[in-house]
C-alpha cells in the first residue's frame, strides 16, 4: 500500500514549484486571481521575502504540493491508497482525495493563513530529545499551565504552544532534562486554546462551501484516523486549536499493513519525522477506526 504525505510549513523554500508552475500554467494562472499575485514569482524569486510570512506561506505550499500531485498522478497513473498531510498539508491531502477543486482549496487556506498571521502574542518551540510523557511532567512540574503540546511529530521530536513570553522562559525547564529546545519564528501559538478566535471566525466562513465525497482515505491531525465525510468542515476548523497526532497517524497507517510513504511537494522534513517513527515506535495494532477518549 502507498501513503502520499504532504508537508506544512516549515518546508517552504525559495525555488520551490521549479517548472510546475509553467506545467500547469491554467492554475498557476487561477492562483494569481485568488490571491492577487504572481504565485510564481513568490515561490521561484521571493524578491520582498514573503515566503516566511504565514499568510503567503500556507498559499504558497498548498500551491506546490497540490500541483507535485497532479504531476505525479499524472507520470503514474496511480493513485495512492491514503492521503495525510501535517497541518497545513491535510489540505493538500483533501485536495488529492477530490473534496475540493483547486480553486476552492486555495481559497480557504488563504483565509486560514491570514487568520493565522494576525494571532498575537502567542509563540512556539521544538523541543527535542524526550517523549511527550518526559514534556508533559515537565510541564506539570514546573507549573507551566499556559503551555501545551502543539504538535507530535516524532517519539522525540515535540513542538509546544503557548503565550510568547512563557514559550521564552520555558527553556531551562526542558534544557535541565536534556532537551534541545528551539524558539520557532512564528506568529502566534498555533495548534493551541489561544487560536480560538481564529478558529471560531474560519468555522463560520467554512459554511459556505461545500465538500465533495472523499475518493481516498484522508487521515485527519486531530484524530489520528481517517476523515468521516460529515465532518470535514468541524475538523479543518478544530484544526486550528487542536495539537497535531503526527506520530499517532502515522502509527496507525504503520498498522494497516506493508506500508511505503512518499512525500509530495517540497523537502523532505515529513519523510524524516517519519523514518524516526519507525525506528522508535511500534504500529497501532489491527484496523481499528475508533477514536479515543476526548475527540
Amino acid at each position: 500500500m502507498m501513503t502520499f504525505i504532504f508537508p506544512g510549513q516549515g518546508s517552504q523554500q525559495k525555488g520551490m514549484g521549479g517548472t510546475l508552475f509553467d506545467e500547469f500554467k491554467e492554475l498557476a494562472v487561477k492562483a494569481d486571481e485568488i490571491l492577487g499575485y504572481s504565485i510564481k514569482k513568490l515561490c521561484l524569486e521571493d524578491a520582498s521575502q514573503q515566503l516566511s510570512q504565514t499568510r503567503f506561506t500556507q498559499p504558497a505550499l498548498y500551491t506546490v504540493n497540490a500541483l507535485s500531485y497532479l504531476r505525479k498522478i499524472k507520470e503514474t497513473g496511480k493513485k495512492p491508497d491514503y492521503v495525510a498531510g501535517h497541518s497545513l498539508g491535510e489540505y493538500s491531502a483533501l485536495f488529492a482525495a477530490g473534496v475540493f477543486d483547486f480553486e476552492t482549496g486555495l481559497k480557504i487556506v488563504q483565509k486560514r493563513g491570514l487568520l493565522m498571521s494576525q494571532a498575537a502574542g502567542g509563540g512556539m518551540a521544538a523541543v527535542i530529545g524526550l517523549n511527550e510523557g518526559k514534556i508533559e511532567a515537565i510541564i506539570k512540574e514546573n507549573s507551566l499551565t499556559s503551555i501545551g503540546i502543539a504538535n507530535y511529530n516524532s517519539p522525540s521530536q515535540i513542538v509546544i504552544s503557548g503565550p510568547k513570553t512563557d514559550i521564552g522562559g520555558a527553556g531551562t525547564c526542558f534544557e535541565k532534562a536534556g532537551a534541545h529546545y528551539i524558539p520557532l519564528n512564528v506568529s502566534g501559538a498555533f495548534h493551541s486554546r489561544y487560536m480560538q478566535s481564529s478558529k471560531a471566525t474560519f468555522e463560520e466562513f467554512l459554511k459556505s462551501f461545500t465538500f465533495e465525497e472523499l475518493a481516498i482515505p484522508v487521515i485527519s491531525n486531530i484524530h489520528a484516523r481517517p476523515y468521516k465525510q460529515s465532518e470535514i468542515g468541524r475538523n479543518l476548523a478544530d484544526q486550528i486549536t487542536h495539537s497535531v497526532k503526527w506520530t499517532e497517524s502515522i502509527r496507525y497507517l504503520m498498522g494497516l499493513g506493508e506500508m511505503t510513504f512518499e512525500e509530495i511537494g517540497p523537502g523532505k522534513v515529513l519523510t524524516r519525522l517519519i523514518q524516526a517513527i519507525q525506528r522508535d515506535s511500534e504500529p497501532l495494532a489491527g484496523r481499528d477506526d475508533a477514536r479515543g477518549p476526548g475527540v
